[in-house]
């Protein structure tokens, strides 16, 4: 894997600016230069997963569907989940429950990434920028794939731990943005960190953990864990038929897929953000 400098639109570097000038507290005051390089062992293993999930093959798309589950506070409904992307980290999540249609929408271009949401009254939000740093995990291969050719990635090897009573190895995945001020590369850093757990028989993915944030404090940290289980090979592909998504600590969303399809020919135009 190479690193070379990256180019960053002027919009994020101003934001990423002010994110760190408005933050305090010892997780941002460190000055310390970040390691610029990847570990073999962690690249290693990340590779290995990689080709295991895709059978060696070029995987362009991917479109799953099936019965979800979503809890939150009170709300405790079941319904239907249509999940699209493609290997450029374009996703989009569709949602049938009884209170309403619900939608996720994340589009990547060369001027960065972009998304919005929206819920039963069909209006449209946008997604902060600072919560556009990490993947959102739900297409592990591609997940992977964008870790594994990002030129501006940090990959280490932290051990092997048992997880969810998997023995696993541990990956820390964070990006790099040398050019920038050390407190705002810190940010940076700190925004796209993931850890990722890979099953020590399998080297599938069992969990990734990220941190989300409130569109109006970056600095807020609240944890996401995806769960990976029930793998079954679907033209020549490993895919989880069971995703589970924890916010905060707690279940958010159980998607448990009955239909999946592979390179149908998904272009960006399904991913348009409003």
């Amino acid at each position: 894997m190479r690193f070379v400098r990256t180019y960053v639109p002027p919009f994020l570097s101003l934001l990423l600016a002010f994110f760190a000038l408005s933050l305090e507290g010892p997780a941002f005051s460190e000055q310390t230069a970040p390691s610029t390089s990847s570990s073999p062992q962690a690249l290693a293993r990340l590779q290995k997963s990689l080709a295991t999930l895709t059978g060696g093959q070029s995987i362009t798309d991917i479109t799953l569907s099936g019965a979800a589950r979503r809890i939150a506070g009170s709300d405790d409904e079941s319904g239907t989940a249509t999940l699209k992307a493609l290997a450029t980290g374009s996703m989009r999540l569709d949602f049938s429950f009884p209170s309403g249609a619900r939608s996720e929408v994340r589009a990547n271009s060369t001027d960065g990434p972009s998304g919005d949401w929206s819920g039963p009254d069909g209006t449209s939000h946008s997604i902060s920028t600072h919560n556009l740093f990490t993947d959102w995990g739900w297409f592990p291969a591609f997940t992977l794939l964008s870790v594994n050719s990002s030129a501006n990635t940090l990959v280490t090897y932290v051990g092997q731990e048992n997880r969810n009573g998997h023995s696993v190895y541990h990956l820390s995945v964070s990006k790099q943005f040398p050019q920038m001020s050390a407190k705002t590369a810190a940010l940076t850093q700190h925004l796209s960190q993931m850890d990722i757990y890979l099953d020590a028989s399998t080297s599938l993915p069992v969990s990734l953990v990220y941190k989300t944030h409130p569109d109006n404090d970056a600095g807020l940290d609240l944890p996401v864990e995806i769960d990976f289980s029930d793998y079954r090979v679907a033209n020549g592909a490993q895919i989880p038929f069971h995703v589970q998504k924890y916010l905060n600590n707690s279940l958010y969303l159980d998607l448990q897929f009955q239909s999946i399809a592979v390179n149908t020919g998904l272009t960006a135009g399904a991913f348009t953000v409003q």
